[in-house]
């Protein structure tokens, strides 16, 4: 009886060990895939480089555009994981600077996109998918209304019109309406 208590232990402890080690492959295999940039970041490193922004804000639904030009740089960091861009410029007569990661989260096939600029001191958060058809991205996210302090629904179409030329729309929520706030013409400097 003992014999057969040591062997069924035996066993046991065998097969846990190799359920244990089974587990910890297929977690690292986990880690290797999640880490390793794939094809949506090469996708995005083409974008790296000086770009040209014309822009133009509506502050409110039916107002006159404002115009503005400023410049964009975008660089790969992190081992090609990351794409940060460099925004500088004027906005409504002030000189305007501003930074964004934009990342590929390969577990959830996701991209995700982080906001900040010397027009406030909040990070605008979005997230959503590439569509291959249509060469673009709709993200959707949170920022804060600084008029009420209380959070504001926002979502970005980036579309890539071709490699020189790339187009960024802003949309915002307003008391229960989604209105059109930015639209960002980009081209490539040579």
């Amino acid at each position: 009886m003992k014999k057969l208590t040591i062997t069924a232990l035996a066993v046991l402890l065998v097969i846990n060990s190799f359920t244990a080690r089974a587990q910890t492959q297929d977690q690292m295999k986990a880690w290797t895939n999640y880490m390793t940039p794939g094809d949506v970041h090469k996708m995005i490193a083409k974008w790296d480089g000086k770009w040209k922004e014309d822009v133009t804000m509506w502050m409110q639904p039916g107002a006159s555009p404002m115009k503005s030009t400023s410049t964009c740089v975008n660089k790969m960091v992190m081992g090609g994981r990351y794409q940060q861009s460099t925004h500088s410029g004027t906005m409504m007569g002030k000189p305007f600077e501003g930074q964004g990661t934009l990342a590929y989260d390969n577990a959830r096939k996701m991209l995700i996109s982080t906001w900040i600029d010397n027009m406030g001191t909040g990070i605008m958060y979005m997230e959503g998918t590439w569509d291959d058809a249509s060469k673009s991205a709709t993200l959707k996210g949170k920022t804060v209304d600084p008029s009420t302090g209380k959070d504001m629904d926002v979502k970005q179409i980036f579309t890539v019109m071709n490699d020189n030329s790339q187009k960024l729309e802003m949309f915002m929520d307003q008391d229960g309406q989604e209105f059109k706030t930015m639209e960002i013409l980009f081209t490539r400097a040579k």
